[in-house]
């Protein structure tokens, strides 16, 4: 075979051998807006990037630079404005489509767990795609260290994933549309789940470490194959989404957390105390949304409750693994404006990035006195749209001379495209909040959970009906 092709080329017109050599060079980048020095800068010398390519190469069995060349003769291909475009008709799918959309494909199960619903008032009633069961919602688990006890097991990442070619294609065509766009992507450690072990006012289990980079071109893609399935109106069953066929195909490997990449994070509901006033009214709790930016790797541009983060180590990977870490962390990054522990900016070089001294004015005022700051996770569950683990939670800040003192600088960080504002004595607009379908799934999730659970402790400052959730 080789001989013929050595022939066909000899005998071949100039012009087939320049076209010929043109397609097995190394492409050089032509990309609009000037962006082509950067892409090709980042594709060469970029270490997360690199990472992300020699992790695609060592999975997919491919000889060292192969996932290189391939990248970049698809980085030369791409058009940015049709991903643009893409991007718009991706954001008109919204959390409904996607929960009827996997509802489809999953089906019902028999082993008492379900997707996520709850009725907010008889007139709004929301489903989800977060695969949860009784015994894991409700946990009103105080996020201290006698109650959250999630353990780490391996720090080596082990996840003996395969890919096989077309998983490997899908996986290069994210990374040259990451290129493309300009993405953020940092090749971060990254909790892997590896048991489950949840229950009411205790959270258990164990993890292992796992690179981001990993997550970006396996599981992360299944929800970007889902989205542009139902902008397409392509049928939703098994068979017909290639990825999930692969990664996710069936409720028995959503639950087989320790047999695949399970990555996810920790978000929750903040509840602010502020006192009564002579504009806004009776004294109540700010509740606090984000609407994501659409620079992030997950939930991008859909609503979600604030701080919410991946769990991930810093520098202590054993006590990190601690849920409430993660969300005192992302407490300091996302409403505190802490950019020095955002590893999506630079390097981290402290010892301890939370270490005392180290903290906020805000978060070390909150953590200067017992009953100031309150941390409960309110729920857990696997979300089918991408496999993730999301443990649900609500902050309340119990204190009122928090919001006189400090209300002024709570501010969002880049991961947020704007920040909006609730009373928790506003019946009608978290109604309409709750009925919102630019919800994420996990932030719904959280949203309804988290009013359940401030219900209950509230006392006068919240004005609720009674949520109701059941799994379907």
């Amino acid at each position: 075979m080789q001989q013929l092709l050595d022939t066909a080329h000899d005998q071949a017109d100039p012009a087939v051998k320049a076209r010929f050599a043109a397609l097995i060079a190394e492409p050089k980048l032509d990309l609009p807006d000037g962006s082509a020095a950067d892409a090709e800068l980042r594709l060469s010398s970029d270490p997360n990037i690199v990472a992300a390519l020699d992790w695609l190469d060592q999975h997919a069995g491919w000889e060292p630079g192969t996932a290189r060349r391939d990248v970049a003769a698809r980085l030369v291909r791409l058009d940015v404005r049709a991903l643009q475009d893409r991007g718009v008709r991706r954001g008109r799918v919204n959390q409904r489509d996607t929960a009827r959309a996997l509802a489809e494909y999953y089906g019902a199960t028999t082993t008492g767990h379900g997707r996520y619903a709850a009725r907010f008032s008889s007139t709004t009633r929301a489903s989800t795609t977060v695969f949860t069961h009784p015994d894991w919602l409700d946990l009103d688990c105080p996020l201290i260290p006698a109650h959250d006890r999630l353990k780490l097991s391996t720090v080596t990442p082990n996840d003996h994933q395969t890919m096989d070619e077309a998983s490997a294609g899908h996986a290069a065509q994210r990374l040259a549309e990451a290129l493309a766009l300009g993405n953020r992507m940092v090749n971060m450690p990254l909790y892997r789940l590896l048991d489950v072990g949840v229950q009411r006012h205790k959270l258990g289990g164990s993890v292992g470490v796992t690179n981001f980079v990993g997550y970006v071109v396996t599981m992360d893609l299944l929800e970007g194959e889902l989205v542009d399935a139902l902008t397409t109106n392509q049928p939703i069953r098994p068979g017909t989404l290639p990825l999930r066929d692969a990664y996710l195909p069936n409720l028995s490997s959503v639950l087989d957390v320790s047999d695949r990449m399970c990555a996810g994070g920790a978000l929750a509901l903040t509840a602010i105390a502020r006192p009564a006033d002579p504009f806004r009214g009776e004294a109540d709790y700010l509740l606090l949304v984000q609407e994501r930016s659409g620079h992030v790797i997950n939930a991008a541009r859909r609503l979600a409750v604030i701080p919410k983060g991946f769990h991930q180590p810093l520098t202590d990977y054993r006590a990190d693994a601690q849920i409430g870490a993660t969300l005192r962390r992302e407490m300091e990054e996302e409403l505190f404006g802490r950019d020095d522990i955002d590893n999506t900016i630079g390097d981290q070089r402290h010892a301890d990035p939370m270490h005392p001294t180290r903290l906020s004015e805000p978060m070390r005022w909150l953590l200067a006195e017992p009953g100031r700051l309150r941390m409960e996770c309110t729920g857990f569950g696997l979300n089918l749209v991408s496999g993730n683990f999301e443990f649900a939670s609500l902050i309340v800040i119990e204190d009122e001379q928090f919001w006189t003192e400090f209300g002024g600088q709570v501010r969002a960080n880049w991961e947020a495209a704007n920040l909006r504002q609730f009373s928790s004595l506003d019946t009608d607009s978290l109604e309409e909040l709750t009925n919102d379908v630019a919800w994420s799934n996990e932030g719904l999730f959280a949203l309804l959970q988290g009013l359940r659970r401030l219900q209950q402790i509230g006392g006068d400052r919240v004005n609720l009906p009674t949520i109701e959730w059941e799994t379907e």
